[in-house]
């Protein structure tokens, strides 16, 4: 039997999202019940993420029922625990993984559920958490310090721990490696702030938005350009002593960022694919791309216990992310928040959903 110091409610507010139609509402359904390992999780914040976006005009497909609530960057308390669980106890704060492991992949049966190969996503497989309440497996949880605002909780899953992932365990940073970014937003500045706090340097910022750029150089960026200057590659020249970049990241994930960023490299560079669209990548002439014996790495998500270490960086004041809560609105007016970033109105890093 779930336990609970507080019944919650049978009735909850969520959005609903029509994946056929691409409309939705935020309307009353059932609170969910939460199973074997699960616990139900009243909803404190949830981000808005360019991937929701993706989801709502169709460029990302759907994983999962034709009906499903978004929202996959969540904080908020447990209220109830499912049959089975322990080590936790209803009023926690946490912050649930936006994930499940198959539990059957080979990575799965290795006992390495963050390397798994059928990984179902928060809000595209499953409901998410633009709703009240959320059920979440209590092994994709992380606890909370009391001194971490459940704000800045909610966008460690995902807007900071797959910049996290990408510059730790993907582009694999190290001490004085010069670091390239290029669309310094959501994702993209916290690579900045991440990539600095490794060690990087230079750290070169690039974006189209200037107010954008000017927050990259507050941030830890060493140097901000305009993805459409002429001189980008003499500049980047110019601050790395003619050795161009290291690691190079592509937060965009157009062709036209993809390429600057991999001509940008230097010889055995590394470029990390974070951004994501529906357009085709080339490496060039096949004898160039080896002789200069470049690396092309695509990235994807973090692992469950990147939250954790996140979350100790913020509590113990290395990690500032203050500047990346952009604006909060009622789970009624998520359709404002939607616009808001889909407009860029204000350059937002992260708007959250208060349910």
């Amino acid at each position: 039997m779930p336990t609970s110091s507080e019944q919650a409610p049978r009735t909850m507010r969520a959005q609903r999202l029509d994946t056929r139609t691409l409309t939705f509402e935020v309307t009353d359904v059932p609170v969910p019940t939460p199973g074997p390992g699960e616990v139900l999780m009243k909803v404190a914040f949830c981000g808005i993420c360019h991937s929701d976006l993706s989801l709502l005009d169709g460029t990302f497909p759907a994983m999962g029922p034709p009906v499903i609530t978004q929202g996959h960057e969540a904080s908020g308390t447990i209220a109830e625990l499912g049959p089975g669980v322990t080590g936790w106890s209803v009023g926690d704060r946490v912050v649930p993984a936006a994930g499940r492991p198959c539990g059957q992949c080979p990575s799965c049966r290795r006992a390495d559920p963050s390397s798994c190969t059928a990984l179902a996503l928060m809000a595209f497989a499953y409901d998410g958490a633009w709703a009240e309440y959320t059920v979440a497996q209590a092994g994709g949880l992380t606890r909370i310090p009391d001194n971490v605002s459940m704000e800045q909780a909610a966008i460690l899953a995902d807007a900071v721990s797959t910049p996290y992932g990408a510059v730790v365990h993907t582009g694999q940073v190290r001490v004085g490696e010069a670091v390239g970014v290029w669309g310094a937003g959501g994702v993209g500045t916290h690579v900045v702030q991440l990539a600095r706090l490794v060690g990087a340097t230079p750290i070169v910022a690039v974006d189209l938005d200037e107010t954008v750029r000017a927050r990259a150089l507050e941030l830890g960026a060493d140097l901000a350009l305009d993805s459409r200057d002429p001189d980008l590659a003499a500049k980047i020249a110019e601050v790395t002593g003619g050795e161009m970049l290291d690691v190079a990241f592509d937060s965009v994930g157009l062709k036209v960022t993809f390429d600057q960023a991999l001509a940008s490299l230097g010889s055995r560079g590394r470029l990390v694919g974070v951004g994501m669209s529906g357009e085709e990548w080339s490496l060039g002439p096949s004898m160039w791309f080896n002789l200069s014996r470049k690396e092309v790495r695509g990235h994807l998500g973090y692992r469950v216990e990147d939250i954790g270490v996140l979350a100790r960086l913020v509590s113990t004041g290395r990690l500032d992310l203050s500047r990346s809560i952009s604006g909060v609105v009622s789970l009624e007016d998520v359709g404002e928040g939607i616009r808001r970033l889909h407009e860029r109105e204000g350059s937002p890093v992260r708007i959250l959903v208060q349910p």
